[in-house]
């Protein structure tokens, strides 16, 4: 297969504007009127908060639901948009549901938003393109303002959702928008920069035949959407686990040829766990390269801002292997922009 000369261009534009995305959304997403409409809808009075997402925006939400769990003390955990566009729906009085969605064109979705509503929960989409029929269902949408996404697998629009649900946070808690504004700043910084690794790890990981993608927290998400990306980019077996799950049944795969990479968001209460995974995974002979935002410089992050830098770090690793493999990864052959599910 070999890959033509115009291949990934708009990935490599796409990726290329993630972090600037990311500071612009978190400044804007939330305007004098949303946040008006934020405050009536009584989030803090809100007994959980639940997402419904797929794909990459699904990633996203698990990034934002261990954010918000730490700043709120609310569970938040994501639900499968069948409960609602198949089954009877579930009870959602006194609840809030953050709906993620890059295109908001899926009608799974559409019938989530409506299904809640109607269970008697309230809706807020994080969604990028406006006017959407998921927009037109949600009691309010933040929008992710990453612009139009040409490339099948979505990159900006991810960081944008981050993002953007760090916006709505930073409304509820005005002492996190502080904090979330200096992230801002910090993953800016990262336009135009590469991780240092990053030779290094498009060569092992084009010799790879699987991999697992291990985070703990907000890293834990930032895992399962660069394994999702190795997926859809590369046709590369990529498994996400958090560093404490790996070291269960998984951990025997690494009695084969393994590699792992390891996203660190720097956050110190992590760190025992990552440790711990990466020592035995190193004692049974698998490759770990562990990375990490200050890598690159950026610190001083909220655990979601983490996250979304290292999504912009790793995502130039998914670009350069499917190239180098001679795929196309701005239209993997299988997918496309749109995916409609039940």
């Amino acid at each position: 297969m070999t890959a033509g000369l115009s291949a990934g261009v708009h990935m490599r534009a796409e990726i290329a504007e993630a972090p600037g995305v990311f500071a612009a959304t978190l400044r804007n997403a939330v305007d004098p009127a949303r946040r008006d409409r934020i405050a009536a809808l009584h989030p803090d009075h809100m007994r959980a908060v639940y997402t419904i997402a797929r794909g990459s925006s699904d990633a996203a939400a698990n990034i934002l639901s261990y954010e918000f769990m730490r700043e709120t003390g609310k569970p938040m955990t994501s639900l499968p948009p069948s409960i609602f566009s198949v089954g009877r729906g579930v009870d959602m009085t006194g609840s809030l549901s953050l709906i993620v969605s890059q295109s908001g064109g899926s009608d799974d979705l559409v019938r989530s938003a409506h299904g809640i509503r109607d269970a008697g929960g309230r809706v807020i989409g994080l969604i990028n393109v406006a006017g959407s029929p998921v927009s037109a269902a949600c009691d309010l949408v933040l929008p992710l303002g990453a612009g139009p996404e040409r490339a099948v697998p979505a990159t900006k629009s991810v960081v944008g959702a981050v993002a953007a649900g760090m916006a709505l946070l930073g409304a509820m808690r005005p002492g996190y928008a502080q904090r979330a504004a200096a992230s801002a700043m910090a993953v800016h910084k990262l336009t135009g920069i590469q991780h240092p690794r990053q030779r290094a790890l498009v060569a092992v990981l084009l010799r790879a035949r699987h991999v697992f993608v291990i985070g703990r927290d907000t890293g834990y998400g930032a895992a399962q959407e660069l394994a999702l990306k190795l997926k859809e980019c590369c046709a590369l077996h990529a498994e996400a686990y958090s560093s404490s799950e790996v070291l269960h049944g998984p951990l025997q795969l690494v009695t084969n040829p393994l590699l792992i990479l390891m996203l660190d968001t720097d956050q110190p209460d992590v760190q025992p766990s990552l440790d711990t995974a990466e020592a035995r995974f190193r004692a049974a002979g698998g490759t770990v390269f562990r990375l990490r935002p200050s890598d690159a410089g950026a610190t001083g992050l909220t655990p979601a801002a983490a996250a979304a830098a290292l999504l912009c770090l790793t995502y130039p690793l998914a670009l350069e292997t499917a190239l180098a493999l001679g795929h196309d990864p701005d239209a993997p052959a299988t997918l496309s922009k749109v995916t409609q599910t039940t």
